[in-house]
C-alpha cells in the first residue's frame, strides 16, 4: 500500500447524493437557523474558557449590561499564562496575575465553574475536558484557543474561536458559522515499533503540508486510527489545526465509551445506556461522500521530527533535511528562510543534531499515557550533560497520578524536572521560555519562529523521540536505544 490523495472537484461524484458523514450528522442537529447565502446559527453545547482570551469578552458583556446566557455550559480553568513552579505562592509575573485575577472575578460574577490554580481539577483546558468526562460524542465544543480540535477525538465538532466569538457564545450560546468542506484521512495498516500517534500526525503534515486541509473539517479513519487509545487519538485531532483544518474528529467506538464511563461528569445509570445508544449512531455512513480523501500507509511511518518553522516541515528521524532541488518551487524560499533561522543545513542528517532543552508537555502530549511512555523509556537512564528537561503534566489529576505511580521518582532519578500543570513552554507567553539560539525538542504542536521564546529553535517530536534526545543530548532514533518495557530495543 502506498500513500495517495484523491481530490474531488465541486461536481465530482464524491459529493452528491449519499449517506451522511459524521460531521454532517452532528452539524445538522445543531443548526438553529440557516441564513441564505450566509453562515448558519450553530448551537454550542460546551464552551471552555481560560484566562487569556476571556477577559475582553467579559468586558464586552459588561459594557452591554448583559449576563452569560447559559453559565452551566461554560467551564473555566487557568492554564496558558500560569507559572509551573510554586503555584501555591502569589503569581509574580504581573500580566499573568492580572489575567488570573480577572478570570476569578468574572467567573464569580457570572456563575461559571472555575478550576483555578490550587483546584484538584485545574489543568490545560483540552486535557481537563476529556479527563473529567465533560467532553462527549456528538457535541459542539468551542474555546478561545485553536487547539480545541483536540476534543474531536470523541466524535464531536470542536474548534477554536476568537475573542469576539467568545462574547457571542457567552451572550447567546450560539455562533455564526459557515459549513466547511469535508476531508477524510485514512491511515491503514500496522504501525512499526517506536511509532506513536504524534508520528502519525507529523507524517500526515509532511505529506499534505501545513495548509493542506485549509477550509476542511477532517475525519481521521482507518485501522491504524481505530487501534489507538483515546489519549493517542487526542494527539492527532489536536494537530489537525496545524494542517489548516477547521476541526479534526474521529468516530466514537467502544474505546471511546470505555474511556468516558465512570468519569466525574459522564452520564450515569439509565442515562449512560441511553447516551451510548445515541453515540453508536455517530459514524460516517458507508456511502457518505467527502470533498477530498487522503490514504496513508501506516507501515511507511517512522519516528518523525521537524526541521523547519512550521509543523509541515517534518522528516523521518533517519532522513536528511530536504534541499531546494528536492522540494516544490513554491517551498524553496521558505526552506532557505526556515533553515537560516534554525541554523540547519540543506541535505544534512537531522540525527545527531545537538539539543539543549527537552520539553514534554502541552495539550498535545501531557497526558498520563505520555508520561508513562517517557518514564518506561528512561527508567534506569540519566539525562545527558548540558540538557535541561522539563516534564509538565497536563492537569493536577495527571500530576497526582504520576506521583501515585512513582513516575515522579523515575524522572527525578533521570535528572528530569517534573513541574506543575500549565501550557508552559509550548508558547512564549509565560515564564517557561527557551533562550535565544537554543535547540528544544518539544512534544508541543507549533515550531514557528519565536514560538517558545524569542530566537528559540524548536523541533517537534513524539514523547519517545524527545526522551531519546534527553538521554543522549542529540536527536536520536528511539528505536536504537534499550527500552525496558519492550524487553529490549523498540525495533527488536
Amino acid at each position: 500500500m502506498t500513500d495517495h490523495i484523491h481530490t474531488a472537484s465541486a461536481d465530482s461524484p464524491l459529493r452528491g447524493a449519499g449517506g451522511a458523514t459524521l460531521f454532517e450528522k452532528i452539524w445538522e442537529k445543531h443548526v438553529v437557523k440557516t441564513i441564505d447565502d450566509g453562515p448558519s446559527v450553530l448551537y454550542i453545547d460546551k464552551h471552555f474558557i481560560h484566562e487569556v482570551t476571556s477577559p475582553q469578552a467579559f468586558t464586552g458583556l459588561n459594557k452591554r449590561g448583559i449576563k452569560v446566557f447559559r453559565p452551566q455550559q461554560v467551564v473555566a480553568t487557568a492554564d496558558h499564562n500560569v507559572p509551573t513552579l510554586n503555584q501555591h505562592l502569589p503569581i509574580k509575573e504581573e500580566l499573568s496575575r492580572l489575567q488570573v485575577e480577572a478570570l476569578i472575578k468574572n467567573c464569580a460574577e457570572h456563575g461559571i465553574e472555575l478550576y483555578g490554580l490550587g483546584h484538584p481539577f485545574q489543568g490545560i483546558v483540552h486535557v481537563i475536558g476529556p479527563e473529567l468526562g465533560i467532553t462527549q460524542p456528538g457535541m459542539t465544543i468551542v474555546c478561545g484557543d485553536s487547539h480545541t480540535s483536540t476534543h474531536g477525538a470523541f466524535g464531536s465538532i470542536a474548534f477554536g474561536i476568537g475573542t469576539s466569538e467568545v462574547e457571542m457564545v457567552f451572550a447567546s450560546q450560539c455562533l455564526l458559522q459557515s459549513k466547511p468542506k469535508l476531508m477524510r484521512i485514512n491511515v491503514d495498516g500496522v504501525l512499526n515499533k517506536g511509532v506513536v500517534s504524534k508520528d502519525i500526525v507529523l507524517y500526515i503534515l509532511s505529506k499534505i503540508s501545513a495548509s493542506g486541509a485549509t477550509g476542511y473539517a477532517v475525519e481521521f479513519a482507518g485501522s491504524a486510527i481505530r487501534s489507538l487509545s483515546m489519549e493517542a487519538r487526542m494527539t492527532i485531532c489536536n494537530m489537525s489545526i496545524e494542517m489548516g483544518a477547521r476541526c479534526g474528529m474521529i468516530a466514537p467506538d467502544e474505546t471511546t465509551f470505555a474511556y468516558i464511563k465512570g468519569r466525574k461528569f459522564a452520564p450515569q445509570g439509565a442515562e449512560w445506556d441511553k447516551k451510548v445508544a445515541e453515540w453508536k449512531q455517530l459514524f460516517s455512513d458507508a456511502d457518505a461522500q467527502f470533498d477530498e480523501e487522503v490514504f496513508i500507509n501506516a507501515a511507511a511511518i517512522e519516528p518523525m521530527i521537524t526541521y523547519g518553522t512550521n509543523p509541515g516541515m517534518g522528516i523521518g528521524v533517519s532522513e536528511t533535511i530536504p534541499t531546494t532541488e528536492t522540494i516544490n518551487d513554491t517551498d524553496r524560499s521558505g526552506l532557505a528562510k526556515s533553515l537560516a533561522y534554525m541554523g540547519l543545513e540543506q541535505g544534512a542528517a537531522i540525527k545527531g543534531q545537538k539539543i539543549d532543552y527537552v520539553f514534554i508537555g502541552s495539550c498535545t502530549n501531557s497526558r498520563i499515557e505520555d508520561l508513562r511512555m517517557v518514564a518506561s523509556f528512561v527508567k534506569g537512564k540519566k539525562k545527558a550533560d548540558g540538557v535541561e528537561v522539563w516534564i509538565v503534566p497536563g492537569s493536577k489529576q495527571v500530576e497526582a497520578q504520576a506521583i501515585q505511580e512513582g513516575i515522579d521518582k523515575i524522572f527525578e532519578e533521570a535528572g528530569f524536572q517534573l513541574r506543575q500543570p500549565g501550557c508552559s513552554a509550548c508558547l512564549g507567553m509565560n515564564e517557561d521560555k527557551i533562550p535565544a539560539g537554543k535547540y528544544c525538542i518539544s512534544t508541543s504542536n507549533r515550531n514557528f519562529e519565536g514560538r517558545q521564546g524569542a530566537g528559540a529553535r524548536t523541533l517537534l517530536a513524539s514523547p519517545l523521540t524527545a526522551a531519546a534526545a534527553a538521554v543522549t543530548g542529540v536527536v536520536t532514533d528511539p528505536r536504537s536505544l534499550p527500552n525496558p518495557s519492550a524487553g529490549g530495543a523498540l525495533d527488536s
